[in-house]
């Protein structure tokens, strides 16, 4: 028994110093490869940041006339495609804003409908007294505005209530 754990023991001790090697080589492999990747990324970023600059119009001392065309047209085509998508948004704008309008005239004119089918009777005159004074029928009123009311939940859409 002795012996068995002297031996897995041994073969433990083989085993890393085998493979530690190995895995260490992968360590090092891999990070060789992140520093290599980590110094094109900063590279990267630093043209990307010069480039910002020269379409921000700073840095421009040491271009030629042909660079200066070419970031003009650059800028160009960069402002007729911001133009593009502008305008496309105001034009999807405006006809979900004509929809809407249309939707509220169809309403407007179906309100209409219903009031001029009623009728108009809200007052009627005192039948003591002939004067001019004109007493108020607030049962009919009440009525009428109750009615009126439940029309209107049932034509207009939700978001006007």
């Amino acid at each position: 028994m002795l012996l068995k754990l002297s031996m897995a023991k041994t073969l433990e001790r083989y085993h890393k110093s085998s493979y530690g090697l190995i895995e260490s080589q992968q360590s090092l492999d891999d990070e060789r490869s992140s520093y290599l990747e980590c110094l094109k990324l900063k590279s990267r970023v630093e043209v990307l940041q010069q480039s910002q600059r020269h379409l921000q119009g700073e840095d421009l001392g040491k271009f030629g006339v042909r660079e200066l065309d070419q970031l003009e047209c650059v800028l160009d085509a960069s402002l007729n495609r911001i133009r593009s998508k502008q305008t496309q948004h105001m034009f999807e704008q405006l006809s979900g804003l004509q929809r809407k309008e249309k939707d509220l005239m169809d309403i407007n004119r179906a309100l209409r409908k219903k009031l001029a089918a009623r009728p108009q009777v809200f007052f009627e005159p005192l039948a003591a007294n002939n004067s001019s004074h004109i007493r108020y029928n607030s049962q009919v009123a009440q009525n009428n505005a109750e009615g009126f009311s439940q029309n209107v939940n049932a034509i207009l859409p939700a978001w006007m209530h």
